[in-house]
């Protein structure tokens, strides 16, 4: 079954053509050899994106390859200006990252509701003949062509908004936390790659403050060199402000496998190193208080660590206080 979550796409944006300008010259009773009064042409329709808050996704442009937006009007009489193309608006989550397809450069990217940018802007209008009157050419016949509209081919990719980024090895009880602290309905089950699309979940706070939880899919070693979901996937931690690494504690080593995760991360993009940190070891229902005491003993780290259960609720109010402290700092 496909994903109704699409992060990727490659889209091909046509610009509107430019109006002609008008060469009309007056004519009026008496005055049957008037000036010229030829108007401008109108501005070729822009393509432009925006942002909108409401979307999550950029399944509507898969198979929309091809975005056109309208050609400019020409000129008229009474130095009359055409109408402008019609812009054609993309609308997109935020998050979005324009490329461009042929050098892979980045352009801009969409953060805010309502921003807008312009993909690919429209052809100008030609001058109308009015504006090429002089002392020694009263009469000019002549006027601009519209300019032409341009083709280029865009990518779009999406890196998920959020204020926490879940970040663990699969299995590592990720999608559980976010079904147990919001009202998101990820796919869990006993297996590896159970998420296959990152999961967005609000999480209630106290005195009806809340903030967005990430669930990212689960990062294997040797995921920035492409294994597993690799690079896919990689590029939505970026956008998060908090990193939530998870490590169950049935693991043979908590602190190695946190090493292995951060490392990934650090080899993918080392920026990453700044974001501010914490540590879940979950699935802590099977171990009992000595047995807690004993694996806290063996975690000697610079960054918070929180021991929790999604079954039994333990520890979810202390994570949620943490994280909190964390986004206010």
């Amino acid at each position: 079954m496909k994903s109704n979550f699409i992060d990727h796409v490659r889209i091909c944006c046509r610009s509107g053509k430019g109006g002609a300008g008008s060469s009309h010259l007056l004519r009026m009773r008496g005055d049957a050899e008037g000036g010229p009064d030829g108007g401008d042409g109108g501005r070729g329709g822009h393509v432009i994106i925006e942002g909108n808050k409401q979307m999550w996704t950029l399944l509507h442009l898969r198979y929309k390859k091809h975005i056109m937006s309208g050609h400019g009007k020409s000129g008229s009489k009474s130095e009359s200006t055409g109408a402008q193309g019609k812009d054609e608006v993309i609308y997109v989550p935020l998050g979005t990252v324009v490329k461009d397809a042929e050098t892979d450069e980045i352009q801009f990217e969409i953060t805010e509701h309502g921003e807008q940018q312009i993909l690919t802007p429209g052809g100008r209008g030609g001058r109308g003949n009015v504006h090429f009157k002089s002392s020694t050419n009263q009469t000019p016949r002549y006027s601009q062509p519209g300019e032409l509209g341009r083709e280029e081919w865009k990518i779009l990719e999406l890196k998920v908004l959020a204020d926490v980024g879940l970040v663990g090895f699969p299995n590592a009880g990720k999608s559980t936390l976010l079904s147990v602290v919001s009202a998101a309905k990820p796919e869990i089950a006993n297996y590896p790659f159970t998420t296959l699309v990152p999961n967005l979940g609000i999480v209630g706070y106290r005195d009806h403050q809340s903030f967005v939880m990430a669930d990212i899919p689960g990062i294997i070693e040797g995921a920035h060199e492409g294994k597993g979901l690799g690079l896919r996937f990689l590029r939505h931690i970026e956008r998060n402000s908090i990193l939530l690494f998870m490590v169950p504690a049935d693991s043979d080593d908590v602190v190695k496998e946190y090493q292995i995760l951060l490392n990934e991360l650090t080899q993918y993009n080392p920026e990453l190193l700044d974001k501010s940190r914490v540590l879940a070891v979950s699935k802590c229902d099977m171990l009992d208080e000595e047995l807690e005491t004993e694996l806290a003993a063996t975690i000697d780290l610079d960054i918070p660590v929180v021991y929790i259960s999604s079954v039994s609720q333990k520890g979810i109010s202390e994570l949620k206080d943490v994280l909190w402290e964390k986004m206010q700092a």
